[in-house]
């Protein structure tokens, strides 16, 4: 059975949305790529409404089996990383209406499972995500690549066995986890307790 999963890199002013098929034997096929953009100069609610709006389009066109969004594991600029979590969360309740999983991913993650390497730069992901996908060109801009590349990861997680609460377990058999996913069941943990 193929998988689709529909990646989204998510923002304000860029949110970035991939729609990849994979197959059991990992390959696989772009179907679909954009970047939905709203300007700074809109109010809050009309850039989520825009979000919002262009997601449920995308969910309804493709129909995935599950979306993949980025998680932001740390940024020092306060204002991006609100942004990126309103974007999020637009995302994410508009799957949970459809009862479509989500999946998030850090930064890290995403590059370790399409480079081989979570420091590798957004040049040599796009180059990746080219050549997996067997593009003609890279996918522009890189927001959008970096859709693609949630996606991917997703799908190829998800094929070896990796259940996405096995991502975020502590404890025994973490050790299994990347040390970005390690950190960040941590930090999860730890929220949890101070509650």
């Amino acid at each position: 059975m193929t998988l689709r999963v529909l990646g989204v890199d998510p923002g304000l002013t860029r949110c970035g949305i991939g729609v990849v098929d994979v197959e059991k034997n990992r390959r696989a096929t772009m179907v679909a790529f954009g970047v939905v953009g709203t300007s700074p100069e809109e109010s809050l609610d009309q850039r989520l409404l825009v979000i919002a709006t262009s997601i449920d389009d995308w969910l309804d066109r493709y129909e995935p089996h599950v979306l993949a969004v980025e998680r932001v594991f740390s940024q020092l600029n306060v204002s991006t990383v609100m942004g990126v979590a309103q974007a999020s969360g637009v995302v994410i309740a508009a799957a949970a209406r459809r009862g479509i999983p989500v999946a998030l991913h850090t930064p890290s993650e995403v590059k370790a499972a399409v480079t081989g390497s979570g420091t590798s730069n957004k040049d040599a992901v796009t180059k990746l995500v080219t050549k997996i996908l067997r593009l003609d060109a890279p996918p522009r801009p890189a927001d959008a690549a970096d859709a693609l590349a949630l996606a991917i990861t997703h799908a190829w997680r998800a094929g070896s066995g990796t259940s996405n609460k096995a991502a975020v377990t502590t404890g025994p058999g973490s050790h299994s986890l990347t040390p970005a996913q390690r950190a960040w069941a941590d930090a999860e943990a730890k929220a949890r307790r101070t509650r």
